[in-house]
């Protein structure tokens, strides 16, 4: 198993989850637990090691009904609130330690500015300690012993990270991706990344762009996250895809050789 990476997807919705507050619609309303989403996240395990992408405000409960719940550190794609919004959760990984996070430093002098009560002089006891290393967007950093890619992104006209790790890929909130991003891809066993509905979007790739990246990149087997309403039914959804592209769902676990 350690030579095999498996990633659990915590929560495949965007940022306002799924249901959406105050809509109506055939998802909305629907009873089949994969139309059910919260905000965007998943553990990676590869090599006996937990590493968490994105701590978003409904990490607590996706970790009180993951398959697992241990964590080795924390990778953080960008500073929107349905990536961040649960990091005050990690206190309960803090308790003789401080949990290593790794991010742009961007995000990290916005943390920073976001949960001062962390970094005070002397903080208040079981606040969540940090451990801050930043990263660019060229350069393979290490976590934990695991080489870890960072995949450069544009989310509309924000600069974040997607990450490579071992025979996967994880692109969140992008809006496009360059040629040579695309090429450093191509082939990878597994890739995730986001499509968020039907219809076009300011800020992220809806599906028709998605399929377009996902043939160049030609994965062995894609699966979609950071979904909304607007992708329609899951049931429906997956229907019209490619034979090696999957829409990913709460709760899924997908192995890699």
């Amino acid at each position: 198993m350690n030579n095999t990476l498996q990633i659990e997807f915590l929560g495949t919705g965007t940022s306002t989850g799924v249901p959406q507050l105050q809509c109506h619609c055939d998802v909305c309303r629907s009873s089949d637990p994969r139309d059910q989403r919260l905000r965007c996240s998943a553990i990676v395990r590869y090599h006996s090691k937990s590493i968490l992408i994105d701590c978003g405000p409904d990490f607590r409960q996706q970790m009180l009904r993951a398959s697992h719940n241990d964590l080795d550190a924390l990778l953080i794609t960008h500073i929107h609130y349905d990536h961040v919004g649960g990091i005050d959760d990690l206190r309960a990984y803090c308790i003789d330690r401080h949990f290593p996070v790794y991010a742009r430093q961007d995000v990290i002098d916005n943390l920073r500015e976001r949960l001062p009560y962390c970094f005070a002089e002397h903080p208040y006891p079981g606040v969540p300690l940090l451990d801050f290393t930043a990263v660019n967007d060229t350069d393979p950093f290490m976590v934990q012993g695991i080489n870890v890619l960072p995949i450069p992104v544009m989310h509309y006209r924000l600069p974040i990270l997607g990450f490579s790790i071992g025979p996967m890929a994880y692109i969140t909130d992008c809006k496009t991706i360059a040629a040579e991003q695309v090429d450093r891809l191509r082939g990878i066993p597994l890739l995730v990344i986001n499509a968020l509905r039907i219809e076009p979007h300011l800020s992220h790739m809806h599906l028709a762009a998605t399929l377009e990246v996902i043939r160049r990149i030609n994965p062995g087997q894609a699966y979609l996250t950071h979904m909304s309403h607007g992708i329609g039914l899951h049931a429906d959804a997956a229907l019209s895809l490619p034979s090696n592209v999957h829409l990913a769902y709460d709760g899924l676990i997908v192995n890699v050789p």
